[in-house]
């Protein structure tokens, strides 16, 4: 069947005799590998670079912005290297055909100007691709979710004069000068100017700022009309249309949703509803939405958790969303693993949410937590996470994420310790692939941080309490008598997971040159003095649970002799019968 052109042409009726594939997981549970389809592997066959240290990405800036020929059937060749690492989902950045000359290395590698949703980029492969790797993924019991670009398309289209155009503090609507091509957008549809804003680009001022901020473009790109008028409600349709289909054509697991801070409110709200329903009635019973939603926690609980409904007007609005990316925490995470921003800014963070739900393990539900990714939002300088960083701080930054609060999501290349920075997000989206070398690639199991990322997420699976259960900061002291939290670097930065009368406790040094001897608080009503504690990772052995010195004080704790930089957990031995 030749790929429809028109909403009129797609059929979202299930698939004749297919049984569509549904995960009894939750959200939580997954660990997350985000990864830009052109940046992965090539269709090539290439042998690993080796060796434990890091290595570095391939690609120097003016090659990193053009097309380096990664496809959806390498991803698929090399699932195993994403699964062995532990992940349980991964997530692709935009997949459908994008500006610029299909047969050419120009045009929109990273997949945000989108031209025609109802096709597959064919520098990225083939529909047929991408069913193959959703299949060899479901294989797997591991779930594909799409980037969802339902905010703006590409630069489809030109204002007057095709000079650029930016938004009036009037908020005038400007006319389309013409269409670029004959052919796009697709759905044909798209090709009506009433179904785009036609205010401008957002100006450099106007990213936080109403109605700037949902009715400006994304530079060149092109905002779609998302309000609640009657062209707005039929591009709104069309949109959930396509996303639908490729639901019915591919079988994948979920959407993260770009840019959701700049649609419309009932948008998200619609969109969310009716892709879900679609998915419930074709047997997908726990389909993954979440957000990039750049902006703090007060915008955050609008959009997510117990008590999602709010006020818009006169109306109240449930937007729908499962989760979103967790900026807070990817603005403070770092410093504070590398030892330059004092831990009191995580902990107070925490403190926080406190009101957010009933259980702070049900608060993991809302969050998909992150160290780095393509963007580096607010950085004007970018640098990956592993820019300057020691590999056992790439590790420990990580192992927080698979053990704290949230669904973890890892971007490509953060495990074999890429360290790209520069003054354009090129230098963050280095390719896995040599592109100076055909025979190599940079899929190195053997590398020091992807095993020990391995080793994390093993411990993760294994006990439900770092998926399911409360948190809570521990208090640490030198000399055992004296605790409170830590406020200051170097220092033991610890927390602790509790589900059921299960406690596991994650400890890490930040000190990247002296060792520490501190005694961590644990649960007094789990823990009796005489008990110990059994590493599960970092370390061999067990930690004796110690009573607090003065007999009126009911601390009971762990003394951890800690190297610098070491990363331990510490819980219940599982029984591997």
């Amino acid at each position: 069947m030749e790929t429809p052109r028109s909403i009129k042409e797609i059929d979202l009726r299930p698939i004749p005799g297919k049984k569509y594939w549904s995960s009894e997981r939750e959200w939580r549970e997954e660990l997350i590998y985000f990864l830009m389809v052109d940046r992965f592997h090539d269709d090539r066959d290439r042998r690993s670079v080796g060796g434990v240290a890091p290595a570095r990405g391939s690609g120097d800036a003016a090659r990193l912005r053009r097309f380096c020929g990664g496809t959806l059937a390498g991803i698929t060749r090399h699932i195993d290297y994403i699964q062995d690492l532990g992940c349980t989902a991964i997530w692709l950045s935009p997949i459908f055909e994008n500006d610029g000359a299909p047969d050419r290395a120009s045009g929109s590698y990273h997949g945000y100007a989108i031209r025609n949703y109802l096709k597959v980029d064919p520098r990225f492969g083939t529909k047929e691709d991408l069913v193959e790797l959703v299949a060899a993924a479901h294989q797997r019991t591991m779930r594909v979710f799409l980037d969802a670009v339902a905010n703006h398309c590409g630069d489809v289209w030109f204002y007057p004069d095709d000079q650029p155009y930016f938004y009036s503090d009037d908020g005038r609507q400007y006319e389309i000068g013409g269409w670029r091509h004959d052919d796009y957008p697709v759905p044909v549809e798209l090709r009506n100017p009433d179904y785009f804003h036609r205010r401008g680009q957002i100006r450099d001022w106007g990213w936080d700022a109403q109605p700037e901020t949902q009715m400006g473009d994304f530079f060149g790109l092109k905002g779609f009309n998302n309000d609640d008028n009657p062209a707005g409600l039929a591009l709104q349709q069309i949109i959930i249309d396509v996303h639908r289909y490729w639901i019915r054509e591919a079988d994948i697991d979920g959407y993260r949703m770009d840019a959701v801070k700049h649609m419309g409110e009932m948008a998200i709200a619609r969109f969310c509803q009716e892709v879900r329903e679609y998915a419930y009635q074709l047997g997908k019973r726990d389909f993954f939405l979440f957000g990039e939603l750049i902006a703090g926690d007060d915008a955050v609980n609008r959009y997510t958790g117990p008590n999602t409904a709010g006020r818009l007007g006169d109306r109240t609005i449930y937007y729908g969303l499962n989760s979103v990316l967790d900026f807070p925490l990817y603005w403070i995470l770092p410093g504070v693993i590398k030892g330059y921003a004092s831990p009191a800014t995580l902990t107070s963070r925490y403190d926080a949410l406190r009101e957010r739900a009933l259980s702070r393990g049900e608060l993991g539900r809302y969050f998909v937590t992150f160290l780095d990714n393509h963007d580096q939002v607010g950085q004007h300088y970018k640098r990956r996470f592993g820019a300057g960083a020691h590999p056992k701080q790439v590790v420990a930054a990580v192992g927080y994420l698979i053990c704290a609060l949230g669904t973890p999501c890892i971007y490509y290349g953060t495990e074999q310790g890429f360290a790209g920075e520069g003054t354009s997000e090129e230098a963050i989206r280095e390719a896995m692939f040599d592109l100076d070398d055909t025979e190599r690639n940079l899929l190195n199991k053997e590398c020091e941080i992807y095993r020990e990322i391995s080793a994390i997420a093993a411990v993760n699976r294994s006990h439900p309490a770092l998926r399911f259960g409360r948190m809570y900061f521990r208090e640490v002291s030198g000399d055992g008598s004296g605790f409170g939290m830590p406020s200051g670097q170097p220092c033991t930065l610890a927390f602790s997971r509790i589900l059921a009368g299960e406690e596991v406790l994650v400890a890490y040094n930040t000190s990247t040159d002296q060792a520490r001897s501190d005694c961590v608080a644990v649960d007094s009503a789990l823990h009796p003095p005489g008990s110990t504690m059994a590493f599960l990772y970092g370390a061999v052995g067990e930690a004796a649970v110690q009573a607090h010195p003065d007999q009126d004080n009911a601390t009971v704790f762990v003394r951890l002799q800690l190297a610098p930089l070491q990363f331990v957990i510490l819980g219940r031995l599982v029984d591997a019968g």
